[in-house]
């Protein structure tokens, strides 16, 4: 996302679930002579500034403050704006010091009141004018976790959860001997199946933190990883080619009712077996993934590819319908959600 610097690479996923927020926003224009008062025409002329609908009724005209709080919300919806830079200038010309951390307690108002998007809008403006301002950090990566967690909807999930992960990781990253972000990022890594990155996490948070009780809690956790990273272990095995490694691993854990309900453990093993022309097996594996997972694309993938080898034509084609189905109702899903968030900003 924008708001790390470090990363350019690093996408921003949330942007489309936020930029349907500016749809309560107009743009006008500063007047010259507001421009020249304010020694601001380098940079500003021409350039639209945002306005608040809400804000209209209340007052007959913006004060400064209300104009770069607008601003703010604008860049914080879409780091990307084409105005970004200019947006930033006026901020920092007339706020130099103060409106990141008034952007975080507005931030923290919305994120009381459980409106974790409008909050992540906030801490992201806190961070393209401040990228060093650990609280903003800390407080986006907490709001996309609260966001995923009250959210709904697969992709939604996922989108937040990738990107609270991203955000967690930035902000140890940043700010090594922060241990909180060491507990957050455990538990970003365990909700992903992640369990020996979780588990060298919490090592990590132990190590730093004072707090008892959260000591005891994360100890208590990490006591239950083992067999987690065990598993984790042989699907990596399998996925580095040691394929009678990670089904030996892999075999003990299917009949534990723990662990066979777990998707990944019959994926894997159904890959292996592929890998190694135990076709009946790896049908098998892969039937009960799909009872675990019955939307799970790239099983029903790897199921086409395998009967279209044995010349079962008509069970592959059945596959191929479902995966086409299951991709028109993720575009559906996709479809109503940009009609609801209204407009976007370019």
């Amino acid at each position: 996302m924008s708001q790390n610097d470090n990363n350019n690479e690093h996408k921003d996923p949330i942007k489309d679930y936020l930029v349907g927020k500016l749809k309560n926003y107009f743009f006008d224009e500063l007047s010259n002579d507001y421009l020249r008062k304010a020694e601001i025409a380098d940079f500003m002329r021409g350039v639209p500034i945002p306005l608040n609908r809400d804000d209209l009724t209340k007052m007959t005209e913006f004060s400064t403050v209300r104009i770069a709080d607008a601003m703010a919300f604008v860049i914080g919806c879409d780091p990307e704006f084409k105005y970004r830079d200019a947006y930033v200038k006026y901020i920092n010309k007339f706020f130099p010091d103060q409106f990141p951390k008034l952007l975080v307690q507005q931030g923290a108002d919305k994120a009381k009141e459980e409106d974790y998007e409008t909050a992540c809008v906030y801490f992201r403006a806190a961070l393209i004018l401040d990228p060093e301002f650990k609280d903003a950090q800390y407080c986006y990566a907490r709001a996309l976790h609260d966001a995923y967690e009250k959210g709904t909807g697969e992709e939604y999930v996922g989108t937040f959860k990738a990107e609270s992960l991203h955000a967690f990781e930035t902000l140890v990253q940043k700010w090594p001997d922060f241990d909180e972000g060491y507990y957050y990022l455990g538990y970003a890594y365990l909700n992903l199946g992640l369990y020996q990155k979780a588990a060298l996490t919490f090592q990590r948070f132990l190590s730093l933190t004072k707090n008892e009780e959260a000591r005891k809690e994360v100890q208590g956790l990490s006591e239950k990883l083992v067999e987690p990273c065990k598993i984790e272990e042989g699907c990596n095995a399998i996925i580095s080619g040691r394929l009678e490694s990670g089904i030996e691993i892999l075999s003990v854990y299917k009949e534990d009712p723990r662990y066979n309900q777990w998707w990944p453990l019959w994926y894997y093993l159904g890959a292996a077996y592929r890998a190694l022309g135990l076709t009946p097996d790896a049908l098998d594996a892969f039937q009960k993934v799909l009872k675990l997972s019955p939307s799970n694309i790239e099983t029903m993938e790897q199921l086409v590819e395998l009967y279209e080898a044995d010349g079962y034509d008509d069970k592959a084609e059945k596959y191929r319908k479902k995966i086409e189905i299951v991709k028109q109702n993720r575009e559906l899903d996709r479809e109503q959600k940009r009609q609801n968030e209204g407009i976007k900003v370019n």
